[in-house]
């Protein structure tokens, strides 16, 4: 008779250490997991080909929200510097990881994420056309499991024409850098003939791999016999390097392209979506996915917000004099 009191309280011992641990794995259990895939350079910050600024305001836009990396979120980086064939194998691995939500950065991610899953939700960042690319049939009502921000690439290119014809007057050719190992850079390309045809200009295509600094002055060789007026650069973090705009100012070519860091390396303009905000409006897609919502339920919405940045210091090693009405309108002017 002794023993059973004895009995019983071993019984409840061992059952109340054992409600910690169950409610403590529970909990670990209920930290949702984000994969993040983005192929060459991430948006996300702790990534080494991070874009900080980009990264930071992802970070901060979550935080916002509640969301604390390493405490009720956990943020799983891929991609980064991988070559893009192999991202079909970074996303199939986050998906064994069984992470809640899938967030991309450009067309070659959002592609490899959704061939990856049809069930888990991809959250894409700036991925140019949407529709064209095949990732869904409907913006307003996106039918699969893919949502998140979308460029209209041909309205863009269109206005970054508009602005080189400002700049050179009476230009009426311009030369295009392509990546054919960009997969972003296929309907990119289509898009820019389009809008070129638009604003009455003649597009010369080049297409050089990235990160090849004699490719780049072969091309720029080429641009200058051709007497194009500008060159157009698709965005691609190899053509954002120190030798390929070296070499255009070099050639006297005033160059455009997309994003902001463009001008860091010594382009004359960027013309694109506002980065920041886009990554602000992702973090925002991310919540309301982990509180419950569907894909479905969330159009996918395209950038309201674009910036200019123009390079005053390129322009004068140019000899080139950028309009006041480019001034004026410009968000930031690197002197």
């Amino acid at each position: 008779m002794r023993l059973r009191p004895l009995a019983l309280l071993v019984t409840l011992a061992l059952g109340l250490l054992a409600v910690p641990q169950v409610t403590l794995a529970q909990s670990r259990a209920k930290v949702p997991r984000v994969g993040i895939l983005c192929p060459v350079a991430c948006f996300v910050a702790g990534v080494p080909a991070a874009t900080g600024a980009a990264g930071e305001a992802f970070l901060r836009a979550l935080r916002d929200l509640g969301y604390v990396d390493g405490e009720n979120v956990l943020l799983d980086f891929r991609g980064a510097g991988v070559p893009y064939p192999r991202l079909a194998d970074q996303a199939a691995e986050l998906v064994r990881r069984r992470v809640d939500l899938l967030l991309v950065e450009g067309s070659a991610a959002a592609q490899a994420a959704r061939r990856a899953t049809d069930t888990i939700p991809v959250v894409m960042l700036g991925v140019p056309d949407a529709v064209e690319l095949g990732l869904v049939s409907d913006l307003a009502r996106p039918e699969g499991n893919v949502t998140g921000v979308s460029v209209p690439f041909a309205e863009l290119v269109a206005k970054q024409l508009e602005l080189v014809k400002e700049v050179v007057p009476g230009v009426s050719r311009v030369a295009l850098l392509s990546n054919p190992e960009n997969p972003d850079h296929a309907p990119a390309l289509g898009a820019a003939r389009v809008a070129a045809r638009l604003v009455a200009v003649e597009l010369r295509v080049h297409n050089v791999r990235a990160r090849d600094p004699q490719a780049f002055r072969g091309a720029l060789a080429a641009i200058r016999r051709e007497r194009a007026g500008a060159l157009l650069v698709l965005p691609d973090a190899g053509f954002y390097s120190g030798e390929l705009l070296v070499a255009a100012i070099e050639g006297r070519i005033p160059t455009v392209s997309t994003q902001r860091r463009f001008i860091a390396g010594g382009g004359l303009m960027a013309y694109g979506p506002h980065q920041l905000e886009m990554v602000r409006r992702v973090a925002a897609y991310v919540d309301r996915l982990l509180k419950g919502a569907k894909p479905t339920d969330l159009p996918i919405e395209q950038p309201t917000r674009y910036e200019l940045v123009v390079n005053l210091t390129t322009a004068k090693a140019l000899g080139l004099t950028i309009p006041q009405s480019i001034l004026v309108r410009a968000d930031e002017v690197v002197r």
